[in-house]
């Protein structure tokens, strides 16, 4: 049996150099997730700051009706439609790159969901915050500046790190337009191999540890802002 997974291990990833499909699949995997992550949190911050705004004072009226639509459009489709459509429809007559198209569709997918999460945090902060930053002559966005967004950022750092971590495994189904992501990579070595078990476990604990990985780096950063609370 030993012997068995010893001459698998080696059909499916040292002969021919195969294991070179799940390296470089990760490394478009990671740069797409990168990015993406950049586009969905200047994205969402802004959709967030327009929607709280008008909650709060009643201004930007228009700018909150293209929001509502972009968020409900966004949410209520499946991201792999939408990289279909971004790639077959709206980039259909021009030659570009994949990995710039799955970048930009799971940027504009992440950005509804991180706009909903901020949109939250601020929401949750009392009234009297507000109040508070008015009464030292603070106008509204210098008291969002000082005064809120610090405090949102605590409050949603756990959700927003859940959603990242979504947006990692999300970026799978890029394979969907010809990308070598790493779960392609995983797929391309099963068809030359005919072996699914060994790829496509591999692909799954690389996930896994990155996730791990991820959920980690989060966990400290949440301790350092309770300390930093406690301080």
């Amino acid at each position: 049996m030993f012997q068995n997974l010893q001459d698998k291990f080696y059909l499916n990833f040292v002969a021919d150099e195969r294991w070179k499909y799940l390296v470089n699949g990760l490394k478009t995997t990671l740069t797409v997730t990168f990015f993406a992550v950049i586009i969905g949190i200047l994205l969402g911050f802004l959709v967030a700051v327009v929607r709280s705004t008008y909650e709060k004072t009643g201004k930007l009226k228009i700018l909150n009706v293209f929001c509502k639509i972009y968020l409900t459009v966004i949410r209520g489709t499946p991201v792999v439609v939408q990289l279909l459509i971004i790639y077959f429809v709206v980039f259909a007559s021009v030659k570009i790159d994949k990995t710039f198209v799955a970048i930009l569709a799971f940027g504009l997918n992440s950005g509804a969901y991180v706009a909903e999460i901020i949109r939250g945090g601020i929401m949750s902060i009392d009234n009297g915050q507000f109040e508070a930053g008015r009464s030292l002559g603070l106008n509204y966005a210098q008291t969002m500046i000082y005064i809120i967004f610090p405090q949102v950022f605590k409050n949603v750092l756990p959700s927003l790190g859940n959603e990242f971590i979504v947006l990692l495994k999300e970026t799978s189904v890029a394979g969907y337009i010809a990308l070598e992501d790493l779960t392609k990579g995983g797929d391309i070595i099963r068809s030359r191999t005919y072996d699914a078990f060994m790829p496509l476990i591999a692909v799954a604990i690389i996930y896994l540890v990155m996730v791990l990985a991820f959920s980690k780096l989060l966990s400290i950063l949440e301790r350092r802002l309770r300390s930093n609370e406690r301080k």
